[in-house]
Order: C-alpha cells, then sequence, then structure tokens
C-alpha cells in the first residue's frame, strides 16, 4: 500500500532538489557556497526520513568499496603521529557523501540533465571573468627600469609586475611612490610576479630619485597593466581552477559529441562553452592539467566518433599545442618537459623522499603516517630537501594515499575508480539505446575521469576539494543515470 506523501515531506524533497541545483551552480565558483549547499542537504535529507513515506535508498556499485575507503581513512586519522590533525580532515574526507546526495535523490533524468547544465553555465561565469580580467589587466607591469632605481637597487628587474606594497594592491605606480614616501624605518615590502614566481623585496624608503613624476622618481621607463599571471577563476589557485575547468570541459564535450543535431542552437552554445573552458584552461598555464585534457578529449573522441572526425580533430589540435607550448614559454619561461624547471626537480625530490618514508616502517606501509601529520613531522624527517624546498604534499595522488593513510587504503582507492569507471563503460558499450544527453553526461564522466587520473600522477588532486567536489557531483548524477535507466527496463548487457 503506498502511502501519501504529507506537505512536509514535499516541501523537504523540493529543499533538497534545491540545494543540488545551488551546489551545482557554485561548485565552479565558490567553495564555501558549495559546501553549504552539500551540508544544508545532508541535513534536510536525513531530516526527511522522519516523515513518510521514508525516502527509497538505492545501491550503486561502489558501495561498499567507499565505505571501506573511509573507514580505513578513518583508522588512519585515529592512528596518525597528529591524531587531532587527522581527525580534522576527516571533514574533507567526508565530501564523499556528495555522490549520495545526488545519486539518492535526483527524482528523474530530466533533473540529472538540468544539473549538468547547470554546472556548466555556472563555469561560464568564471571563464567571462577570467576573460575580463585579463583584457584589463591589474597590477602594475614595469619596464626599462635603470640601474640607479630604486626597484632595480633592491632586486626588481624589467618585465616583473608589480603587484602589492606593504599588503596593498597596486592600480598605478603613483602607489609605489606614495609608500617609498612614507615616514617610516621598515623598508617597503612590493610582492611582484615573475613568472611563475612571486618573490617579495624590500625597497628601503626616501630612496626615491629626483624628478617630477612617479615614473622618473622610480627609475623607470614606462609601465603597463598587468597579464602574466595564471589564471585562477574565483579560487586564487591556478591549479584548482585548471583541474576543475578539466572535469566540466570534458563533460561539454560528451554532451556535444552525443548531440544528434550539432547545426543547431544547443550545438552553438556548447561549442562557445567549449572555447571558452579551454581558453581559460590554456590561461592556467598548468601542464598536467593540460595534459589530463588531452587524455580526456581522446578517450571522448575514440568513443564517440568516426576516424575521419578523429583526422579533423588531431588536425584542429594541432595549433592548440603549438599555443599552449608558446604561452608556457611566455608565461612561465620552460618547455612542456624541462629538467632545469624548479617544479619538475622539486617533484622528483618530494617523490623520492615521499616513497623512502612510506618503506621505512611497517605501519607506515599498513595506515599510513596520517593525513597532515607531515606539516608537523617533515623536519625530523629530512622532507623537503632538508627545508630547502616550500613543504607541502607529495604532488601524486598515488604516493600522497599511500604515505598518509596506507598501501591497503591506496588499493582501495585503485578498486573504487577502477568500479566507477567500469560501470561507466558497461552503460556506453551495453548496446542499449538511451537519450543522447545522458549518454553524454556518461560520456563526460569517462573521460574526465581518465584526465583526472592522468593529471593526478603529478599532482595531489584528490585532496584538492573544490576539485574533489566537482567529480563526487558529476559520479552522482551518472549513478543516478545508471539508476534511472535500470529502472526503465535498459539493463546492462554483458561487454566482451
Amino acid at each position: 500500500m503506498t502511502t501519501e506523501k504529507s506537505q512536509v515531506a514535499k516541501v523537504l524533497d523540493g529543499a533538497i532538489v534545491a540545494c543540488l541545483f545551488l551546489f551545482a551552480a557554485a561548485a565552479p565558483n565558490s567553495i564555501a557556497a558549495t559546501q553549504s549547499a552539500w551540508l544544508i542537504g545532508m541535513v534536510l535529507w536525513l531530516v526527511r526520513f522522519a516523515f513518510q513515506p521514508r525516502p527509497r535508498l538505492y545501491r550503486t556499485p561502489v558501495d561498499y568499496v567507499l565505505l571501506s575507503f573511509f573507514i580505513l581513512t578513518g583508522v588512519s586519522a585515529f592512528l596518525s603521529y597528529e591524531p587531532m590533525v587527522s581527525i580534522g580532515k576527516l571533514r574533507a574526507a567526508s565530501l564523499f557523501t556528495i555522490v549520495y546526495l545526488f545519486a539518492e535523490n535526483v527524482p528523474s533524468l530530466r533533473v540529472v540533465r538540468l544539473l549538468a547544465i547547470t554546472l556548466i553555465s555556472a563555469c561560464m561565469v568564471n571563464v567571462f571573468y577570467t576573460a575580463g580580467e585579463r583584457s584589463l589587466g591589474r597590477a602594475v607591469k614595469v619596464s626599462g627600469v635603470s640601474q640607479n632605481s630604486p626597484l632595480y637597487k633592491a632586486g626588481i628587474r624589467d618585465g616583473d609586475t608589480l603587484q602589492e606594497v606593504d599588503g596593498q594592491k597596486l592600480r598605478d605606480p603613483q602607489e609605489v611612490v606614495n609608500a617609498l614616501s612614507k615616514p617610516d624605518k621598515h623598508p617597503a615590502a612590493i610582492l611582484i610576479y615573475r613568472h611563475e614566481l612571486q618573490p617579495v623585496f624590500k625597497v628601503p624608503r626616501g630612496s626615491l630619485l629626483p624628478g617630477s613624476g612617479p615614473l622618473e622618481q622610480l627609475g623607470i621607463g614606462s609601465w603597463s597593466r598587468g597579464r602574466d599571471w595564471r589564471a585562477t577563476g574565483f579560487y586564487g589557485q591556478f591549479v584548482t581552477y585548471a583541474e576543475v575547468l578539466q572535469l566540466i570541459l570534458a563533460l561539454t564535450l560528451g554532451i556535444l559529441v552525443s548531440l544528434p543535431n550539432k547545426r543547431s542552437w544547443a550545438g552553438a552554445l556548447l561549442l562557445v562553452a567549449l572555447a571558452g573552458f579551454a581558453g581559460a584552461l590554456l590561461l592556467t598555464v598548468t601542464r598536467a592539467s593540460w595534459a589530463g585534457w588531452a587524455v580526456s578529449t581522446a578517450v571522448i573522441l575514440l568513443l564517440s566518433v568516426r576516424r575521419r572526425t578523429l583526422i579533423i580533430a588531431g588536425a584542429l589540435a594541432i595549433p592548440l599545442i603549438f599555443a599552449g607550448l608558446l604561452i608556457l614559454q611566455q608565461k612561465r619561461n620552460v618547455a612542456f618537459i624541462d629538467q632545469a624547471d624548479n617544479s619538475t626537480t622539486w617533484r622528483e625530490t618530494v617523490w623520492h623522499e615521499g616513497f623512502n618514508l612510506l618503506v621505512s616502517k611497517p605501519r607506515h606501509l599498513l595506515i599510513g603516517i596520517g593525513m597532515d601529520s607531515i606539516k608537523a613531522h617533515w623536519r625530523e624527517w629530512g622532507m623537503f630537501d632538508h627545508g630547502r624546498l616550500p613543504w607541502g604534499h607529495m604532488h601524486s595522488n598515488l604516493l600522497q594515499i599511500a604515505l598518509e593513510r596506507g598501501v591497503p587504503a591506496l588499493i582501495l582507492w585503485l578498486v573504487l575508480l577502477f568500479i566507477y569507471a567500469r560501470t561507466l563503460w558497461r552503460r556506453l558499450r551495453s548496446g542499449a539505446t538511451m537519450p543522447w544527453l545522458e549518454r553524454g553526461i556518461l560520456l563526460g564522466a569517462f573521460g574526465g575521469l581518465a584526465g583526472f587520473l592522468t593529471s593526478g600522477l603529478v599532482h595531489y588532486n584528490w585532496g584538492d576539494s573544490e576539485v574533489v567536489m566537482v567529480l563526487y557531483m558529476i559520479m552522482g548524477l551518472a549513478f543516478a543515470i545508471d539508476r534511472e535507466l535500470e529502472d526503465s527496463g535498459m539493463s546492462l548487457k554483458s561487454t566482451p
């Protein structure tokens, strides 16, 4: 006998779906709003179980392994070298519940489609922001710095972009003059951007040159707005932005190649979105995410288009590759693979140190050292070249998870992503007909996962909350599609 929903239950169901849309709209732009939508949605979902009829719970293919991975993460946290620090990180680890928030509460395929479109549309907001910011420029880029200049004597050179002085953002050279004219015995601290470095130079106050204008007083020939920085969107971190863009770009491409009539307004809008995401991704100047994008695009095209289209796509990719290499050289002054690049040698150093720490004790192999405990113990472990390198993480999903949570947790993580990939693969290759948009979402999810794993070889993108929240959302949508198709009779067929 079916129990009719109460008015409160209907309101709660609607509020939960509203949280899903708020999550999708906020995910590419604001971690605070995204986590608020997640927390509110989870609370409403729990409250919903107090009212009849109680929500139906659906099983997903990853239930056991995902829960086991979280349990091992918790065990590692409680047995950590720094238990309170690691236990505090369990909140970030609990983001896996986003998968269930979406998979269990999406009421129909129509809502799945609207959520995917909302995510893509919301990401265009930061793309427009990135384009506008790049067009207008910011800060003060100096040229013609003379050797007599107080800036030159402090270490600032031609082409450097002066971003801040004493913590205040700069808009023109006069603000630098004002700071250096203050009667303060402490030197002015000027933050600059030079390729990807952001050093701070100390410039003595009262060291201005004689002159009638700020250029003469600073000893520079000219200035312009800076446009050299790596795009960060609204996140403030270029790697985070690049990884989120890669996932949403793959989702957009999957939908576009599945669109039956590409010569339509929908096709045109998707193409514009793709161009915007690709441009913003190039401006992040993040090589690993570029490689992830290339892999995800190749996977999507191989699964969905004919050989002729692949050849055309390959030809179109050539100018993009050259543009990327040119941007990389101009903005970071490095090649794609460059042993002279500090970030490359830094990774090689921390990989070696991290692996040695992992195998140094059986307990490290079994339960790890605990999340973020390395921040308190890196000195005694001789990490980061004994402090000569900036301390942080291992720049690799595989090594970071194994070191912090143990090898068994790493194995479970790999099994988790394998089961997710297999579910997507079997649904895509089942031979059963499905609506084109649902196929596009599954195709984009599969390609995005491939790109995520590729860039995760040299980035710890699993530990980036903004990135993993988008990944979890797409995973939840994929499982909701799988459930709805199964309920409609489109069961999976065995594949060779």
